[in-house]
């Protein structure tokens, strides 16, 4: 049956390097050590005042285009995942597309937050299996999270960073490559614990202007620590079932880079080892929803990832969204 299979990958990140002792100036105290010791996080890229989401959409696209050996009038559907879209409407996509001169193609957006990009690729498998007209698809998870953040909260400003990541799909006939299997799943019981919560239907920015920090990113509730281990492990375990693989055959785990002591837990309850999923928040930060194609694409251009070697991406994000996908490459 015909599905899809990834042939190229882009990514990008903004040239502005916001070190950790930027935040201890910042914030008068030392988060430099936490960070590094708790996270591995020790710098990560932010916008420049010239620069929006679609922007990074932009040059991830290009270079996944360039991997692929395409032209932009080859490109029949992009799909951006974002929750930090540069308008509430048009979509993100329509913006990306116009900027990238992908003329032929029809575009969307998706908002599962940082689950957006496995959220997006079962989205474009989906569309690739009902409709032939689909041959090239271009799916982009964006993150431009330092738009939303307020400067004097150590819970958010110290964690969460720019950036693009992007993949090209075709159509596969062949079982032995390319899609196996997707998990999407939703908490909705935990839609107020993290957000950005101004802006929207239910407090327009005109009225939300005067409730001060609704309009950034916010920490409301603590999740529950275990959850996200939990989780990931569960949907791992069951895109394996469902695309009739085991899970100690996985070469690749490319993961939500919020928290890399979650990331090793759900490698140690697999029996996985941790190099299995590669990160690179020591550099980027939290890149959210680019998080995923990101480091895949480190991971690809390093030559990391070998004909056949079985694939996971996994990630979960406000709401609570938690999606994964699986491919065999």
């Amino acid at each position: 049956m015909r599905h899809s299979r990834i042939i190229a990958s882009g990514s990008y990140a903004p040239d502005r390097v916001i070190k950790n002792e930027w935040f201890n100036e910042q914030l008068g105290e030392d988060v430099d050590t936490w960070l590094r010791e708790n996270l591995t996080i020790r710098e990560r890229r932010w916008m420049e005042e010239d620069q929006s989401t679609s922007d990074l959409c932009v040059e991830a696209g290009k270079a996944a285009l360039e991997m692929a050996g395409l032209e932009k009038e080859d490109i029949d559907l992009l799909i951006i995942a974002t929750d930090t879209p540069d308008f509430i409407s048009p979509s993100t996509a329509s913006v990306v597309q116009q900027k990238l001169g992908l003329s032929k193609a029809t575009s969307m957006d998706t908002n599962t937050a940082c689950a957006g990009f496995p959220t997006a690729l079962t989205l474009a498998n989906s569309m690739m299996v009902t409709d032939s007209v689909y041959q090239k698809v271009m799916v982009i998870g964006a993150y431009g999270m330092s738009r939303f953040l307020d400067l004097n909260d150590k819970k958010t400003v110290t964690l969460f960073a720019d950036g693009a990541g992007a993949v090209i799909l075709e159509p596969a006939e062949n079982k032995e490559e390319g899609f196996l299997a997707s998990d999407l799943r939703t908490k909705p019981e935990y839609y107020k614990h993290m957000g950005i919560y101004g802006g929207g239907a239910a407090a327009p920015a005109a009225r939300s202007e005067s409730q001060g920090d609704i309009q950034c990113l916010q920490f409301v509730e603590k999740f529950p620590k275990e959850i996200n281990p939990q989780v990931w492990t569960d949907m791992i375990r069951t895109v394996a079932e469902k695309g009739d693989f085991n899970t100690d055959d996985i070469a690749g785990a490319y993961m939500t880079q919020i928290n890399i002591n979650q990331i090793w837990e759900t490698m140690d309850n697999l029996s996985l080892k941790r190099e299995t999923a590669p990160t690179i928040m020591d550099k980027f930060g939290y890149t959210g929803s680019a998080a995923i194609p990101m480091v895949f694409d480190k991971a690809l251009r390093s030559d990391s990832v070998s004909k056949g070697d079985i694939l996971v991406f996994v990630g979960s994000g406000g709401g609570l969204h938690f999606g994964a996908c699986a491919y065999r490459w």
